[in-house]
């Protein structure tokens, strides 16, 4: 037999050759015994089939229809039966025939119910049973493919055929299948009727037929393809497909293949046969696959004509498949397609490389946050970064940022999911992830709502793993809060929370006691390359400094039992490293971060320094230097890792940090350690604990106990010699009246230790809550009142203005390590709707007054005297409320400027005419010996906005070029390029995104920052803020007593005192060694004037930062110096700034509402105790 269909290919008859409709030759083989006439047998498998159909079909309808008819019956009888019980009470008998029918009813559920739980896949052996019924039926669609290539109709020896014994395995197991399933069914009808029951029925008794007959027809097996319209519940059993995508698109694709590969079937049948009523003689050989390529190609429409149906019944059938197929290609196709394009490509899993840690970043990820992030990350300074970045985000990446991920595609992979969603943390593995950063959008209009997300995201991560270590940026103070009720939160354990609110109100209030301070820190957790200018400008030294930043390191063996100012000029004169502060251990093995101590701090073995350097490879020369080694080298590029370091002291230390590494915890915390690695210190005189509050309270006691000897200088030579900015004994600008005729100050220095000076940390000065209403000048009262060396606050907010935290601003001018005569007076301008809503917050503070108005006018600025403030700050609680970013600093700028372009009278003159007397003797503003001594170096009298020191806080990078209108900005130069960012009088939130890398490497980086900025914020405080909201007083202990002594910063000048022979072309190395040997002051910056440089007179008053200049750094007589200064014990027996002024009736009756005036008695007696102070130690009650 030829190799073609029905019809006879290999033995078709000639045409001339009449022949009954019967009479068609099929092929045969002598060998199977099969019809010697060869003719086909068609009608007797499609009989089985039609048969079985409809011969069930009329089975359950006659079924059902005396079913019927029994039940109307029994209706009528059960009727009569009832009414013959309730006349007979025969009642005993009909109950037992229940029970009986209910036992049989019972047994026909069971097996039912048995039936139904074996197909339906609600057990073990059900899944497997649906699993291989499937499995079965592809086998027998599969075997149909094979046996397509065969002729439609041929005879076979089913002993002989292999493929055929297979098949008859397959449909028996089918029947039992098809059993089970009427058996579980419900509605037997509805059962028949359905597409798998009608596959049954022509696939199933064909197969017994063909045994019988020894022949084969191909038939209607095609109808198996149908059976893939299961797969997806198959997969869904399989508990593959999970996601209403995948099934709906796998639902989608197989019930057009089944539909597409039956069709073809079909095709194959007809064509491959012929019409019957033509006796088959119109039939073409098409293969199967011809016919799928045909219906295809039918589908789409497109008919290329090169395959097509020639028999009636193929015809006929493409006619109604071509409506049908046409409508479900159209729909089906687009759909399928845009289900697999919108399929996740960020939808992977993270797979952990061996000896690389990763990190997983979430939260707001923008192409501005990302890059922002990966810069400083990614930074060549530090040393080699074996960490990769796995980025977390429920939005897939735009395409520039899909481009910063290529460019950086060896360290940074992209997932898309949530965090909120434990499945996408198990696919980043946060499990073995080394941390979890989170970052917070700072732009958004409602910071409490973005807070919330964070601390969602931080719950979720710590619900998935409880372990991991968590470093997220808050954007409001008071939201801090929510994460101590975390139960697995634990700041022990590396979790930080860095709360941009805290973080740049606490930098914009440190700018106000050191000009500038805000940018110095700034450039220094912040990585930045250094860039060589050549010409002399000032941006070459701006930019020298600015490629230094913070690092820490081990001090090596060396420096054991040193002092730390000894070590200090070391490291920087030998090692040319910046040393400011140590983590030192206490006997109780509790870590305290103790900035600039004095002499009693001995060093300890493996103590962690704090160091500032450009590069990561500098600051190792700390742990490799060894006396023996390298005393004599003056390169400190030469001081490398030597033999000597292996002493058994330092061993020891190592082999016991590897203990802890080994235990998995900290070393504070390891248990494994001995303590026996004690600090060799002197015992000291007094009973006052050297750490009182411990870094393991987050809070570092910077200077636990004064030192025993006296200062070599008395506070009068330093008054007379030059002293430090803010320092009240060197303060020629405290040119006001008493702070009594203030609203909101008090008198607190004539109080007994019984009365609260101090909240109960020690930590700020503290007062009784007080009303607004006692706090609030009006425009007249604020010009009565001279108002000087104070600062002004201008502030934008109303009603529906987010919150911004005033207390974070407060509380670092109200630190305890001032004296209370040392606190500058703080005014708000501003609405005073707005400053209500903040003032629950601000109540407990002394010395803060509020003048309702708007920053913007000049007569409510010249009211506030603000040409005399030390300080004018301009915040904003509106910028996030505008879309548009240019204008979202708008208010700022303006205030800004406005400011700037006021004319002032000469401001000494007016003081010194309405208030005779006033002025101390020998403090006038203009005498330039004691003008430098304040720190900023201004001109005799302000007489034009310009030279009042602001700062501005931005939103926006880019509008920094719209606040200084001389300097030559590029609208791109990068914010820490700018001449308002050099000068510190701009300052953006975004530069504190820097704070997330640096606090991952290191966590004490932020707990220093934290310390310098805040004033002392500890975590037992916010405790109590997050249980009070307010600063709680409390008395005075010696422990609370010893946290104020701690370090503040200030700005030494150059014109006068003791450094003067320095001022003029000396060394700033020299003035540094000089500096700590004399006073323990550890210098870390100069503020020079812009123009300094250029050896000309200058009308500018610009200043910029310098950031730890070389030791030859030439020093000019402006220089103003960034220095650590420690608490003067001394200070605080005396008000120098009043002590020698005789306030006149006039002066002190302008308010008559606030005066208390200071009785001449005691003003003696305190110029009295000013002169016997250095004859006695001054010991807090």
């Amino acid at each position: 037999g030829g190799g073609g269909g029905g019809g006879g290919r290999g033995g078709r008859p000639d045409p001339s050759v009449q022949m009954t409709k019967m009479s068609v030759i099929i092929p045969f083989s002598p060998d199977v015994p099969c019809d010697n006439n060869g003719q086909r047998m068609w009608w007797a498998f499609l009989a089985s089939s039609m048969v079985t159909f409809f011969g069930g079909l009329f089975i359950i309808l006659l079924w059902r229809t005396l079913k019927y008819l029994w039940t109307v019956c029994c209706h009528c009888n059960a009727k009569k039966k009832e009414v013959h019980r309730i006349t007979t009470g025969d009642g005993i008998k009909r109950t037992d025939k229940d029970d009986a029918a209910a036992s049989e009813v019972g047994w026909m559920t069971s097996v039912k119910d048995w039936a139904g739980v074996m197909i339906s896949a609600q057990t073990l052996t059900g899944r497997v049973l649906v699993v291989l019924v499937f499995a079965l039926s592809i086998g027998a669609l599969v075997i149909y493919f094979i046996d397509s290539s065969d002729p439609i109709e041929s005879c076979q020896n089913f002993y002989q055929d292999f493929t055929l014994q297979i098949d008859m395995a397959f449909n028996v197991f089918f029947l039992l299948y098809f059993g089970l399933r009427f058996i579980a069914a419900n509605d037997k009808l509805w059962f028949w009727l359905e597409v798998n029951s009608v596959v049954d029925f022509f696939t199933v008794p064909p197969v017994f037929v063909s045994v019988y007959l020894n022949r084969s027809w191909l038939g209607l097996r095609f109808l198996r393809a149908l059976r893939l319209i299961q797969f997806s519940e198959i997969l869904q059993f399989l508990n593959i497909l999970k996601t209403s995508n995948s099934i709906k698109l796998v639902n989608l694709c197989s019930i057009f293949i089944s539909t597409w590969l039956t069709a073809a079937g079909f095709i194959h049948l007809v064509e491959n046969s012929g019409d019957p009523w033509e006796n088959f003689q119109n039939s073409q050989p098409l293969s199967y696959w011809e016919c799928v390529y045909l219906l295809m190609v039918t589908m789409s429409t497109v008919g290329y004509g090169d395959v097509y149906a020639k028999t009636t019944l193929g015809r006929l059938f493409m006619v109604f498949f071509i409506l049908g197929g046409l409508a479900m290609f159209a729909s089906y196709v687009p759909e399928i397609i845009e289900l697999i394009g919108n399929r996740k490509k960020y939808g992977g899993s993270y797979s952990a490389v061996n000896g690389r840690k990763h990190i997983v970043v979430c939260g707001h990820i923008t192409l501005e946050s990302v890059s922002n992030f990966l810069k400083d990350f990614l930074h060549k300074d530090r040393d080699d970064v074996n960490v990769e970045i796995v980025f977390l985000h429920n939005i897939s990446p735009n395409l520039e940022l899909e481009a910063l991920f290529k460019r950086h595609f060896t360290q940074v992979e992209f997932y898309q999911g949530s965090v909120l969603n434990p499945h996408d943390l198990a696919r980043v593995k946060i499990e073995s992830a080394d941390a979890c950063l989170i970052l917070a959008n700072k732009y958004c209009a409602d910071p409490d709502a973005e807070d919330a997300s964070n601390i969602m995201r931080v719950i979720s991560i710590k619900n998935y793993h409880p372990k991991i270590r968590i470093i997220t940026q808050m954007l409001q103070y008071h939201n801090k809060a929510h994460l101590l009720n975390i139960p697995s939160w634990n700041w022990k354990e590396g979790d930080d929370a860095i709360c941009l609110a805290e973080l740049k109100l606490g930098f914009i209030a440190q700018s106000c006691l050191a000009q500038g301070l805000s940018t110095m820190l700034a450039n220094l957790f912040s990585m930045r390359s250094f860039i060589k200018i050549e010409e002399d400008t000032w941006q070459k030294y701006y930019l020298e400094g600015v490629a230094n930043e913070m690092y820490t390191e081990y001090l090596s063996s060396a420096f054991v039992g040193l002092s730390f100012p000894v070590i200090c000029e070391l490291c920087y004169v030998k090692l040319k490293l910046l040393l400011i502060a140590i983590e030192y251990k206490s006997d109780q093995r509790e870590s305290s971060t103790l900035i600039n101590p004095g002499n009693h701090v001995k060093m300890q073995e493996g103590t962690l320094g704090f160091f500032i350097a450009s590069d990561a490879k500098e600051v190792k020369r700390a742990l490799f230097y060894c006396k023996a080694c390298h005393d004599d080298i003056t390169d400190p590029k030469r001081i490398k890792k030597c033999g000597c370091l292996t002493l058994p002291g330092f061993l020891f230390f190592k082999m016991s940090l590897a203990c802890c590494f080994d235990c998995g915890r900290s070393e504070r915390d390891c248990s494994c350690m001995p303590v026996n690695v004690r600090c060799n210190t002197d015992s000291p005189r007094r009973d006052i604990p050297l750490s009182a509050v411990s870094v393991n309270d987050c809070s570092t006691t910077l200077r636990a106990f004064e030192e025993d000897q006296q200062s070599t200088l008395s506070p009068k030579k330093k008054q007379r010699n030059g002293g430090m900015r803010n320092s009240p004994n060197s303060s020629p600008k405290i040119i006001r009246h008493d702070p009594l005729l203030i609203p909101g100050s008090e008198q607190i220095e004539s109080m007994d230790e019984n009365v609260k000076k101090y909240d109960s940390t020690g930590m700020f000065h503290w007062c009784p809550s007080k009303d607004i209403e006692k706090v609030i000048l009006t425009r007249s009262e604020a010009a009565m009142t001279v108002l000087s060396g104070h600062v002004v606050v201008c502030i934008f907010g109303d009603v529906k203005s987010a919150l911004i935290g005033l207390r974070n601003f407060v509380m670092p001018l109200r630190a305890s390590n001032f004296h209370y005569h040392e606190l500058k007076h703080i005014v708000f301008v501003g609405s005073l709707e707005y400053l209500k809503r903040e003032w629950e917050t601000l109540h407990n503070f002394p010395k803060v007054s509020i003048l309702p108005g708007t920053p913007l006018s000049r007569a409510d600025l010249r009211a506030v005297n603000i040409n005399l403030c030390d300080m004018c700050v301009i915040l904003s609680a509106n910028q996030n409320n505008i879309d548009d970013a240019s204008l979202q600093d708008k208010e700022c700028i303006l205030a800004s400027l406005n400011i700037k372009s006021m004319q002032f009278d000469d401001s000494i003159g007016v003081l010194q005419a309405n208030s005779q007397g006033f002025t101390p003797p020998g403090m006038d503003r203009s005498s330039p010996e004691n003008s430098p001594v304040h720190g900023l170096v201004r001109q005799t009298s302000v007489t034009t906005g310009a030279n009042i020191p602001i700062i501005t806080e931005l939103v926006n990078d880019s509008n920094v070029q719209f606040l200084d209108q001389d300097d030559d900005d590029d609208p791109d130069t990068e914010l820490y390029l700018t001449q308002p960012f050099a000068c510190g009088t701009a300052f953006a939130v975004s530069v504190l995104d820097s704070l997330m890398s640096a606090t991952y490497f290191n966590d004490n980086i932020l707990t220093l920052i934290r310390t310098l900025v805040t004033g002392g914020a500890t975590p037992e405080l916010e405790g109590l803020l997050a249980e009070e909201n307010a600063l709680r007083g409390g008395y005075s202990t010696p422990q609370t007593l010893a946290n104020r002594d701690r370090c503040r910063v200030a700005q030494l000048a150059l014109y006068d005192g003791p450094f003067a022979d320095l001022g003029d072309g000396g060394c700033y190395g020299d003035l540094f060694c000089k500096a700590l040997k004399t006073y323990n002051m550890l210098c870390f910056g100069i503020y020079r004037l812009r123009d300094a440089h250029l050896n000309t007179q200058s009308q500018c008053t610009k200043r910029y930062v310098i950031t730890n200049p070389p030791y030859a750094f030439e020093l000019v007589p402006s220089d103003l110096i960034f220095c650590l200064m420690q608490f003067d014990h001394n200070a605080g027996q005396s008000r120098t700034s009043l002590s020698h002024s005789s306030h006149s009736s006039h002066a002190s009756s302008k308010k008559s509402s606030s005066v208390h005036s200071i009785p001449a008695a005691n003003r003696a007696n305190r110029v009295k105790s000013r002169d016997s102070r250095d004859k006695q130690k001054y010991v807090p009650a």
